[in-house]
């Protein structure tokens, strides 16, 4: 398939809004197998996951096939990603023998072949990292060794070379306005402690505290030493109020303690009460039986007198003594009695004012254990408050070693350092970093950097800035401006082309490949002509085309000569010019 090879990307990438497609492809390929699919990072299968469609120029289109379950399982849409990638099998499938056929549509298959190995090459090689152009051939773009880079930061040393280094960032003290910071600076927040390293260079404006400066999106947040401190003051507010509690509890124990006290007291005199009411009671009954007696007595005496009239005045005055101390008794019996009632009343009284008390003291034991367990809860917030603050300081102790005039063997907790360990070198005022053998500089060295102070000052204009390293004004030139080879002792891979598609304002000097004529040519003298004759059977038989197929003027000065038979096109104009002469053998 002979085709033109046009200057195009062989990449492009659409959304998902066009459903299976078709999507189109401008750059040019020879058979289907030489684009590659993507369905968002899915490599597709050919005929499975998509056809192709491929044009006379060698362009074409690409349609999706949705299969539920395969790589494609429904209709892609907006959120999803289509990409085309020229992907021919860079190889060579056809082999030029001595003296054996050199057929031009073969030429050109390997031709087209070549040209679109060369562009795959250059689109990958277009996004990879890599020297720009103006590089002196000095710089070595390779990277260090995988042992040597592997858990390290990629960074480039004095003469521009990759390296790999433990760099963390060049510590400049505290945050001042008006200083130009540059990235991986570190600073303090002296407004909170706060520490803080640049991931925007810049000239630092407003004030403190960052998280509220207009910069702050310029800074990272590296140690947050102000909630550390938070948790310190919240912690020791908890251990205070823990220790109220705790006083509390105690004063409500001590309570319940004198309530109790109370009540076995007011118990006791009640009971003591109640005894003397009973001894009461038992004389009131004693005094009651007396008088029953007495009464008794006096009955029997005054029956005596009655009969003896001798012995009546003798008797009747007994009798009055008699009776008189009945009286006596009964009325002792009933002040016992009402003595003995008011003191059952008194021993009822204790009793209520001792049950009441034994409630309190009840009531106020419950109050001393809820206090109690509220105190017990508090010391456990205070605990872990206290805990967590410990843990954050010691965390933060463990690698960052603070300001120090010489390089530590220890960290902040008495342990030997660790790789990963910083801290701030006061003599020699830099931040250093443990890589597990010895310390080192974290910042990587500004000797050997283009800055504003050695030549690159003026990074708005690059006119200026090459002017200022020397460079000139010139352009860069750009890699499809060279004529590409395929190996070192190979072949150039010169522009091939249509007699249309010669340069609509070509320039003495220039040099192509005319397939529609299968000729070399050249431009010179104001017109293009052809170069060489192809050569054959030693050098002694050259070979020239039978057919003029396009108006054609021999060069002012020359002569032209043809083997003929000569067939001029129609609509074709050969011209001589005057002192020339074409001769047609």
């Amino acid at each position: 398939m002979t085709i033109d090879i046009s200057s195009q990307t062989r990449r492009v990438v659409y959304t998902g809004s066009a459903g299976t497609g078709p999507y189109s492809y401008a750059f040019n390929i020879l058979v289907n197998t030489d684009i590659a699919v993507y369905y968002n990072t899915i490599e597709l299968t050919l005929t499975t996951d998509y056809t192709v469609a491929i044009g006379a120029a060698g362009t074409g289109t690409v349609t999706l096939v949705v299969n539920p379950g395969g790589n494609i399982p429904s209709t892609p849409s907006s959120s999803d990603r289509v990409t085309l990638i020229g992907d021919r099998t860079i190889q060579r499938t056809t082999d030029f023998t001595t003296g054996g056929p050199l057929f031009a549509t073969t030429l050109n298959d390997e031709l087209d072949s070549l040209t679109i190995f060369t562009q795959q090459n250059l689109e990958q090689s277009n996004r990879s990292l890599r020297a720009p152009n103006t590089d002196p051939s000095t710089v070595n773009m390779e990277l260090p060794l995988n042992t040597t880079r592997a858990n390290k930061y990629l960074t480039f040393d004095v003469s521009g070379n990759p390296a790999a280094t433990n760099s963390v960032g060049t510590y400049r003290g505290n945050w001042a306005a008006g200083t130009a910071y540059v990235l991986q600076d570190i600073v303090k927040d002296t407004s909170t402690s706060n520490i803080f390293i640049a991931i925007t260079a810049h000239t630092s404006s407003g004030s403190q505290p960052l998280t509220t400066n207009t910069d702050a999106a310029k800074w990272s947040l590296v140690v947050d030493a102000a909630s550390a401190g938070s948790s310190a003051s919240a912690a020791a507010a908890s251990a205070t109020a823990a220790a109220s509690s705790a006083t509390a509890a105690a004063s409500s124990a001590s309570s319940a303690t004198s309530s109790a006290s109370t009540a076995t007291t007011k118990a006791s005199a009640a009971a003591t009460s109640a005894t003397g009411a009973a001894s009461s009671a038992t004389s009131a009954t004693s005094s009651a039986s007396t008088a029953t007696t007495k009464a008794s007595e006096a009955s029997t005496s005054a029956t005596s007198a009655a009969s003896s009239a001798t012995s009546a005045t003798s008797s009747a005055s007994s009798a009055t003594s008699s009776a008189s101390s009945a009286t006596s008794s009964a009325s002792t019996a009933t002040t016992k009695a009402s003595e003995a009632s008011t003191s059952a009343s008194t021993a009822t009284t204790k009793a209520s004012a001792a049950s009441t008390s034994a409630t309190a003291a009840a009531t106020s034991a419950t109050a001393a254990a809820t206090s109690a367990t509220a105190s017990a809860s508090s010391a456990t917030a205070s605990a872990a408050s206290a805990a967590a603050a410990a843990a954050t300081k010691d965390s933060i102790d463990e690698f960052y070693l603070g300001a120090q005039s010489s390089n530590p063997t220890v960290d902040n907790n008495g342990d030997a350092v660790t790789a990963g360990d910083w801290y701030f070198n006061t003599s020699a005022n830099e931040t250093r970093i443990y890589n597990g053998s010895a310390w080192q500089v974290t910042a990587v060295s500004t000797a050997g950097l283009l800055t504003a102070a050695n030549n690159l000052s003026d990074l708005a204009n690059a006119g200026t800035a090459r002017s200022n390293l020397g460079l000139g004004t010139a352009a860069t030139t750009a890699a499809t401006a060279y004529v590409g080879k395929t190996a070192a002792t190979g072949s150039a891979s010169i522009p091939v082309g249509t007699t249309v598609q010669r340069d609509g304002s070509p320039a003495a000097g220039m040099f192509r490949y005319n397939s529609t004529t299968d000729e070399f040519e050249g431009y010179a003298d104001g017109a293009w002509g052809s170069i060489g004759g192809g050569a054959s059977a030693g050098g002694a038989i050259y070979e020239n085309s039978n057919a003029v197929a396009a108006n054609y003027t021999l060069t002012s000065g020359t002569n032209g000569m043809s083997v003929g038979p000569i067939t001029i096109a129609s609509g074709v104009t050969v011209t001589v010019p005057s002192g020339a002469n074409w001769v047609v053998l």
